[in-house]
């Protein structure tokens, strides 16, 4: 008896061992299980991403995976993502933009004390001339290079802008071949002699230096009364508009010239000049769609680099504010409905049409509230001051904030890098080979 119960307790004694031996190999094995995961190394000491994944199933550790990826990605994002106009952008001072969103006239023939202070003080983004500022080709050309030379300690460089239509809207000096105007090249029908003119009238203003020319026309000449269009329009057709204005539009974009159509949403049916007065169009959105807008929207799916905003009063959109005035027109039609992300230039503000209704303060606010990107004034340096000290204080008290300020600022420094301008820019082109061209050029226009 006293063996048995002996035996039993040994038994028990070894059954309980076993229990245990058994308890604590499931212990290590868990515990192994959770500090060595499937595909890991145990005894690696390199890192290696060849060990790492490494795996029976050749799974690898998912995370190591994620967490390689994610860094190729960001160590790649750099150089693929990277904006040159917004790196631009970033460097520029508030004075620095502000001065942008400025395209100014400037007086006499030479680069006079008061527009060197000008394009130092308020860093203008761009000058516009006129019949004024022209004397001989190489007077011009002479005059356009100091304004280059004078922005050249500005860190962009600068639109140097004229209109040069053809016909009665000539800036070039007698010495170069006249050109006829829109309407007598509309007569013809022919879009490839509106696509030469296109590239005769660039090469014209590149003997002087110029970047920037204020054409195609893009109205529709449907009033027969009105005072300032004429045939500066192609014509009464939209088609024929739209067919030729485009036509002209990339035959200067063609010659390196950026194109600026005009004059949004349409000022063929007027019978007021906007030099002189505010005039009013008392159309409704279904009939400008049906004729002004067609050109434009030809314009813009074909990527047109900017669109000029004429001092029109549209009651029935907006009875408000004039067309250069009007988020309705600007802000919801140019821009939403007909999906343009291109540079919004105003007409000039000094015109009659808003220096008879408005302060100039309050125009350039509510432009640029309303989308503009450029606000042209011209024939005076205390309006660019004007424009510069009424934006900067807008943006002070809040109405209008530095990310809208970066928005066309955005867009302006696009189209210089775009078109690779620089103050270094030479003029450029044969005056005696444009001549004979542009004869050539004529005879067929009349020939047809």
């Amino acid at each position: 008896m006293y063996v048995h119960n002996d035996s039993i307790k040994n038994k028990r004694r070894y059954s309980l061992q076993m229990l245990f031996l058994i308890i604590a190999v499931l212990m290590l094995i868990t515990a192994c299980g959770e500090t060595q995961k499937p595909g890991s190394t145990a005894n690696s000491t390199s890192g290696s991403t060849t060990e790492q994944q490494a795996s029976p199933e050749g799974s690898g550790d998912s995370d190591a995976e994620e967490a390689a990826e994610n860094s190729e990605q960001n160590n790649a994002s750099p150089q693929e993502e990277a904006d040159p106009v917004q790196e631009q952008l970033d460097q520029l001072s508030l004075d620095e933009k502000i001065g942008q969103m400025i395209l100014a006239g400037v007086q006499g023939t030479t680069l006079d004390e008061q527009a060197k202070q000008m394009i130092a003080d308020q860093k203008v983004g761009g000058i516009i001339f006129y019949g004024n500022n022209v004397t001989t080709l190489q007077g011009t050309a002479d005059f356009v290079q100091s304004i280059k030379e004078a922005n050249r300690s500005n860190p962009v460089p600068i639109f140097m802008s004229v209109d040069q239509e053809g016909g009665k809207v000539s800036r070039m000096p007698d010495e170069v071949e006249s050109i006829p105007s829109n309407g007598e090249v509309g007569a013809t029908k022919d879009a490839e002699l509106a696509e030469s003119m296109g590239k005769l009238l660039a090469r014209q203003i590149q003997l002087a230096g110029f970047n920037v020319d204020f054409a195609p026309v893009l109205d529709v000449n449907s009033n027969p009364n009105n005072p300032v269009i004429g045939d500066r329009s192609f014509g009464s057709s939209a088609e024929l508009v739209s067919r030729l204005g485009v036509a002209e539009m990339k035959g200067l974009r063609s010659e390196g010239m950026i194109p600026v159509v005009k004059h949004f949403p349409g000022h063929g049916d007027t019978s007021v000049d906007s030099h002189l007065d505010l005039p009013v169009v008392n159309k409704t959105e279904e009939q400008l769609a049906e004729l002004e807008w067609i050109p434009f929207q030809a314009a813009v799916k074909e990527n047109v680099e900017a669109v000029m905003v004429a001092h029109i009063l549209f009651p029935k959109l907006d009875p408000d504010h004039p067309a250069s005035l009007s988020d309705v027109i600007i802000g919801e039609h140019l821009r939403d409905k007909f999906n343009y992300d291109g540079v919004v230039i105003t007409d000039d503000l000094s015109m009659g049409a808003i220096a008879k209704n408005y302060k100039l303060n309050e125009a350039a606010i509510a432009t640029v509230q309303a989308g503009s990107d450029v606000l042209l004034v011209a024939h005076s340096y205390e309006s660019a001051k004007t424009i510069f000290d009424t934006l900067k204080n807008a943006m002070k008290n809040g109405k209008i904030t530095e990310s809208r300020i970066d928005e066309s600022v955005y867009r302006i420094l696009a189209l210089k890098q775009s078109y690779k301008l620089t103050d270094e820019q030479q003029p450029s082109g044969d005056l005696k080979q444009l001549n004979a061209d542009i004869v050539q050029w004529r005879k067929q226009v009349h020939a047809e």
